[in-house]
């Protein structure tokens, strides 16, 4: 059975270039549309998304590649770029009537929520981001052996066919890996929001590659151009990290401000998967960048 968001719709809607996505659609009031991570689906967000349903209209989708929504074949690399990920996430939104809406991303999602606040200023309200730095800085902050910790991401970033075939060939073990590890309190992904993941991912194993072999390609060039041209975010921007600065060696806040002078940087004691660890925190969050 699959699950779902308590008291949520859930729909399938148009992206852009005919791709499809499944979401969860719930609540009334001005919009805001929340982005998984890995290895999630749009399920992370059930206990943030019915809290903000009282006052807003939230929109939960999967993003391409993941989860219910269509996962095209990454024929060159703008398949899986972020810039036509977040095209999705603004298509999406547009289908409902909402030509501007505020965004939250958690991981990967929050690459796809930056990329759309960057691409497009005016449709974005508010920007959340959980628990990453844009993908330009990210692959500059990791080096050395404390770069190990982020081995998926150099095992993704090699060309088509191995990095498919290790993964695939011990799906539940690699996804499962991540969710183990990541998370200070495990009891927050329940068994069977721990199996749906497990599946989701499993089934995509080649679409997940593919978004990640483009955040060392298609998605670094994207951002170093925004970089070079002095692009910064325009609207307000919230970002919740774990003190990732301060156990790789680098100034998590000084990162984002370069980006986002209207910005609001907080540390979590939560694990990476806060909103499942610590709701109540990341809702209250929202609502305050929601207010600014």
């Amino acid at each position: 059975m699959t699950l779902t968001i308590p008291g949520f719709d859930h729909v399938r809607l148009p992206g852009a270039d005919g791709v499809e996505l499944a979401a969860a659609v719930g609540g009334a009031g001005s919009p805001v549309v929340l982005l998984h991570g890995f290895p999630q689906t749009h399920l992370m967000w059930r206990h943030v998304a019915q809290r903000l349903a009282g006052e807003h209209t939230v929109i939960c989708p999967d993003l391409r590649g993941y989860g219910a929504s269509d996962k095209p074949a990454a024929t060159d690399p703008e398949v899986y770029a972020k810039r036509a990920m977040a095209a999705d996430v603004v298509a999406l939104a547009a289908s409902l009537g909402h030509p501007r809406f505020a965004l939250v991303g958690h991981d990967r999602g929050a690459l796809v929520a930056f990329r759309a606040g960057l691409d497009h200023p005016e449709t974005i309200t508010h920007l959340g981001i959980l628990d990453v730095v844009p993908t330009l800085d990210m692959w500059n902050v990791l080096h050395g052996v404390s770069a190990a910790v982020g081995y998926h991401l150099f095992l993704m970033a090699q060309p088509p066919g191995l990095p498919e075939a290790m993964i695939a060939g011990s799906a539940d073990a690699f996804f499962g890996s991540f969710l183990d590890a990541w998370a200070n309190d495990p009891t927050a992904l329940p068994e069977d929001v721990r199996a749906a993941y497990l599946r989701a991912s499993a089934a995509a194993v080649t679409s997940i590659v593919a978004d990640y072999r483009a955040s060392a390609g298609i998605d670094v060039t994207h951002d170093q151009a925004d970089l070079d041209a002095g692009s910064q975010l325009a609207m307000p921007v919230t970002v919740v990290q774990q003190d990732w600065g301060a156990r790789l060696g680098y100034d998590a806040a000084g990162v984002w401000q370069a980006w986002a002078p209207d910005l609001d940087h907080r540390l979590t004691r939560a694990g990476h998967f806060m909103a499942e660890e610590a709701p109540e925190e990341i809702t209250a969050v929202i609502r305050d960048l929601l207010a600014r």
